[in-house]
């Protein structure tokens, strides 16, 4: 235990500023997921630290629902963009750092051989499957169950607490939310994941152009021994696109992310997230020949924002940084000790959990005590129990995400990381 003293915080001014802001915002938030008990109005960040509205200070594992890596004010990041800033914001053209980007891209990914950059990990996975239509001539794509890809009509569906197919015995897959548009998901399918048979049967059927799978589900679940390898094998033999969503696992799972942790390589991969340490992109990354049908071939894919000079130039020092290798070292180290302390914390109280992932993304579960494997997995857990911790965990000043996810970036110190333990034994006694 450390000395540092154990808050009490509360968050009055949040809660006053989202009431009188959801006149003009629906419930207050311009994200769903941004809404409940661990919602914030922001001040300011630096490092790995958020100060709100109410004056509070918090150590933040949240980190921008993924994308900080380096730590919010990391003055490499700052340094490139208040350089390209003064430069040009919005310039209807390409730049140096575009092209710096994409070799960083190319140099780091094993897939990718080109890339090309969008603005949102929902459209990335919208051009990957463009991409693969256009290559095979096939219109299917399967998903799996638990698996998001943005929230999208084609792909919003087969979500944890959101059945895959429609009641009373209609098969058809069935919308995740209202407006959602029936027709859209026509050529998605939604399969269990690790079952390579499920594969197999449905691809030898033909009509596929692309199976998509996060090598890392949520960023923190492994998949079963063989799928990845067993995946891959069975596309290139059916003449299926193989599609990595590495928009959570890339340059966070280490610097080649899913694929490198892994050692299978897929035809194509999207990204988003880390790799501009919280400006705005996405990319799709692949080979040659199939991202060659676009920039002057049979696929299109306009955008305005494409290529945005501010997000290229904190992507090219983003990656550079990423590139030397120091901040996975300080990853690894902040992640593992509290991977291993809140273990501990949890055995010492008798409570039933697990804490699985990797350093830089991993996940507390309650209520179970074996990892997390699939959709049905997710259903044992104890979720009451576990936002009653993400909500202790706030009120004493450490923000992780609700459901228990928690991202760790180069900016958790040791420092931070003892009192982050500190706090998280403190508060099991709410739970």
């Amino acid at each position: 235990m450390t000395d540092t003293a154990i808050p009490n915080l509360t968050f009055d001014e949040t809660a006053r500023l989202m009431a009188e802001g959801s006149q003009w915002l629906p419930g207050g938030a311009s994200s769903d997921y941004r809404r409940g008990t661990s919602a914030l109005v922001i001040d300011h960040a630096e490092g790995a630290t958020l100060f709100d509205v109410d004056g509070n200070r918090l150590i933040d594992y949240y980190l921008g629902a993924g994308p900080i890596i380096l730590g919010h004010d990391a003055p490499v990041v700052i340094e490139a963009v208040t350089r390209q800033l003064r430069r040009g914001v919005q310039l209807g053209g390409e730049t140096v750092e575009e092209y710096e980007a994409a070799r960083l891209v190319t140099e780091i990914v094993p897939c990718a051989e080109m890339v090309r950059f969008a603005n949102t990990g929902s459209e990335a996975v919208q051009l990957a499957f463009r991409i693969a239509r256009g290559a095979t001539g096939h219109d299917t794509v399967i998903k799996f169950e638990g698996h998001y890809h943005g929230w999208l009509d084609s792909v919003f569906v087969g979500l944890p607490g959101r059945p895959n197919v429609a009641p009373g015995g209609d098969q058809r897959l069935r919308t995740s939310s209202a407006g959602q548009d029936p027709a859209a998901i026509e050529h998605t399918e939604v399969l269990p994941w690790n079952d390579l048979d499920a594969v197999e049967a449905r691809l030898a059927r033909g009509g596929v152009a692309a199976v998509m799978t996060e090598p890392l589900w949520r960023g923190y679940i492994r998949p079963a021994p063989g799928f990845l390898e067993g995946l891959r094998e069975i596309c290139s033999r059916h003449g299926v696109v193989l599609i990595f969503d590495e928009i959570v696992s890339g340059f966070r799972a280490g610097i080649a992310g899913g694929q490198g942790l892994f050692g299978v390589t897929p035809d194509l991969a999207t990204y988003a997230k880390a790799m501009a340490n919280g400006f705005i992109i996405s990319a799709v990354a692949g080979r040659r020949d199939l991202m060659g049908l676009i920039g002057g071939g049979p696929v299109i894919h306009p955008g305005t924002y494409n290529g945005n000079a501010l997000s290229m130039a904190a992507a090219v020092a983003t990656l550079s940084t990423l590139q030397e290798g120091t901040p996975y070292e300080t990853i690894e180290r902040a992640g593992g000790r509290l991977i291993a302390g809140f273990s501990e914390a949890l055995g010492a109280r008798g409570i039933k959990s697990v804490v699985q992932g990797v350093p830089g993304s991993f996940n507390v579960h309650l209520g179970i005590d074996t990892p997390v494997g699939s959709l049905a997995d997710t259903m044992a857990v104890d979720g009451e129990r576990g936002e009653a911790l993400t909500t202790a965990l706030i009120r004493r000043g450490v923000r992780a995400i609700p459901g228990g996810h928690w991202y760790v970036s180069a900016a958790h110190t040791d420092a931070l990381v003892d009192e982050t333990l500190d706090v998280f034994e403190d508060a099991l006694r709410d739970i």
